[in-house]
């Protein structure tokens, strides 16, 4: 990555305005997954002084601000209790404490990373994304638009006693994930597959069969078999299609008979 200017604003106003000035000018969140990219970037804009680093926690929801880091969200206990704590559970496993102390959750969704075991669970969680100047949308729908040429301000998490799932398949603790899986259950069950290796994804069709069927070992069977053979899968250096394919199998259904039992 090759770095012209770096700018620490004090505003998200002036943080925008300079966004706008160019097309190769970018926010920084931590700063920890960049170097997996190799942009060409004019001005690095930091939005540290910018006060977007704090977790208010209201009756029903957790506001979290977008340079909040991996490490903080970690160690919050009310995020513990939300959906079976799986936001956590998923960011525990994210490399290092180290890294984890470097890494924010603005940066982590907003990059929109393949490797991500943070979108996986948040797609699964009622959750939404506040930006600047689009207001506010949830993961899925976030996901489906082109790149915004926007800040995301925080994350509001609904807190919720729902059921939850989540499962990172990794070779190594400090390497990134060949598949992930996250589930929850409340009124209806929620599903998503990650690291597929692309970007994580709702399993619509799946959840509209098995919040219509009464769960069983045959309806999860199906429901299993159904994300294996539609979700599409690659192959890279970690795994094949063929091997992601089969675990993903053995992981919705575990995650399934854990969250309906």
């Amino acid at each position: 990555m090759n770095i012209g200017n770096y700018v620490k604003v004090k505003s998200i106003e002036e943080a925008y305005n300079l966004l706008q000035e160019d097309k190769d000018n970018l926010i920084v969140g931590g700063g920890a997954w960049l170097k997996q990219t190799n942009k060409n970037v004019k001005t690095m804009i930091d939005l540290e002084r910018c006060n977007l680093n704090q977790i208010t926690e209201n009756k029903d929801t957790l506001v979290i601000g977008s340079m909040t880091t991996l490490r903080d969200l970690e160690c919050n206990k009310s995020l513990k209790e939300i959906d079976g704590g799986i936001l956590v559970k998923a960011i525990s496993g994210i490399m290092g404490v180290s890294i984890r102390n470097i890494a924010t959750i603005g940066g982590s969704i907003v990059g929109r990373y393949s490797f991500s075991d943070i979108l996986t669970p948040l797609l699964v969680m009622d959750c939404t994304l506040e930006f600047f100047k689009d207001g506010s949308m949830t993961i899925q729908e976030f996901l489906s638009t082109k790149k915004l040429n926007d800040i995301l301000l925080n994350i509001t998490i609904k807190k919720s006693n729902n059921k939850g799932y989540f499962y990172a398949m990794k070779k190594t603790s400090l390497d990134f994930a060949v598949i992930n899986v996250a589930i929850t259950k409340g009124k209806t069950i929620s599903i998503a597959v990650g690291a597929r290796p692309s970007v994580a994804a709702l399993q619509t069709e799946a959840m509209d069969y098995i919040n219509n069927e009464q769960v069983n070992t045959e309806a999860i069977d199906k429901t299993a078999s159904m994300i294996s053979s539609q979700t599409k899968f690659g192959s890279n250096a970690k795994a094949s299609e063929e091997y992601r394919r089969s675990i993903t199998n053995t992981y919705i259904k575990r995650g399934l008979k854990e969250v309906t039992s």
